[in-house]
């Protein structure tokens, strides 16, 4: 294992604490393990909080900033944080206009933040919560709510925390971010493994001439496993797969996202990008405020993940809404 560290049981810690010293006008670290906005909660705004395990920034807590998210809880990496680690984020997020609870379909983060809102409930914070599951590989369409989530809580975080910056209800606010969620649909790839600090191992084995279609963003089995494939042979086939799962034509409009999983550099993914856009040109669907970069990775590994997010005139306004973090700034 070769890493930029001091012990592996600190990794998480000290990352956390370089993040907040490079950013102290955007962070702020008021408990351990949990983030929030600099200036702590807004007065009369519903609050937006998310967790789940570290290794992916910029998410979990590279999403926390104005017109985006207020708080957010970190666990381990790739482990969930602790039901008391949420219920603090989502303290520290109340205003006194509610939480919502906006993050990845997972086994743990959800227990987890269920209990959360428990906690809350008896000490009269009001929350609801989104789960994203945009991963087409990992279920059915007639079984979506066992897929997994991915980048597209990227889309749902931008959009749920613009309209929260309108003062909209809590109701109101977890409507769009449904909306939102429902309007994404991601499919990832891979070329190798990431090593967890503290197992020191790669997280999946792949040949040297070898990739995985489907793969999910902790290593989880994809969809086939075998010869790597020219880059555009691998984007079609993206494509096909979210096409398929959300059809689209003349007059649509979409963003995507082509999103880099660690190692993979941004030349790769602009050429992934490239045949993209080509496809969807071909479609008469027109593209507005595409991303292409790192924005949900997975420490080190070698590859990418595409997201569609389909929009109507709501969703698209919410998205070009001013926003500012370490990571994204819409202006």
């Amino acid at each position: 294992m070769k890493k930029i560290l001091n012990r592996p049981v600190d990794y998480v810690d000290e990352m956390l604490d370089g993040l907040c010293a490079a950013h102290p006008d955007i962070y702020a670290q008021p408990s351990p393990r949990v983030i929030t906005r600099a200036g702590g909660a807004t007065a009369g705004k519903v609050g937006l909080v998310t967790g789940g395990g570290s290794g992916h920034l910029p998410v979990f807590t590279g999403y926390v900033g104005r017109g985006l998210l207020d708080a957010t809880a970190i666990g381990d990496v790739f482990a969930s944080p602790s039901a008391e680690q949420m219920a603090e984020a989502m303290r520290r997020a109340d205003g006194g206009a509610g939480v919502l609870r906006l993050y990845g379909n997972y086994g743990g983060d959800v227990m987890n933040f269920d209990m959360a809102g428990e906690m809350l409930e008896m000490e009269d914070i009001a929350s609801t919560t989104v789960v994203l599951a945009d991963d087409v590989a990992s279920a059915a369409p007639e079984e979506r709510a066992k897929r997994r989530g991915v980048a597209g809580m990227i889309y749902a975080f931008k959009i749920a925390g613009a309209r929260a910056e309108e003062r909209a209800s809590l109701d109101e606010v977890t409507t769009t971010a449904q909306k939102a969620a429902d309007a994404c649909r991601s499919i990832g790839m891979a070329l190798s493994p990431c090593i967890v600090p503290q197992a020191g191992r790669p997280t999946f084995e792949l040949g040297e001439d070898e990739m995985e279609m489907g793969m999910g963003i902790h290593g989880e089995p994809g969809i086939w496993r075998d010869k790597t494939k020219p880059a555009d042979a691998i984007t079609d086939e993206m494509m096909d797969r979210l096409l398929a799962d959300t059809p689209l034509g003349r007059d649509d409009r979409v963003s995507i996202l082509v999103n880099s999983l660690g190692a993979t550099p941004l030349e790769e993914l602009y050429i992934m990008f490239r045949r993209a856009k080509a496809r969807l040109d071909d479609l008469g669907v027109a593209i507005t405020m595409p991303l292409v970069g790192r924005y949900a990775t997975s420490m080190e590994m070698t590859g990418a993940t595409m997201t569609i997010c389909r929009l109507d005139g709501e969703l698209e306004r919410l998205l070009r809404a001013p926003a500012n973090c370490a990571y994204w700034t819409v202006t």
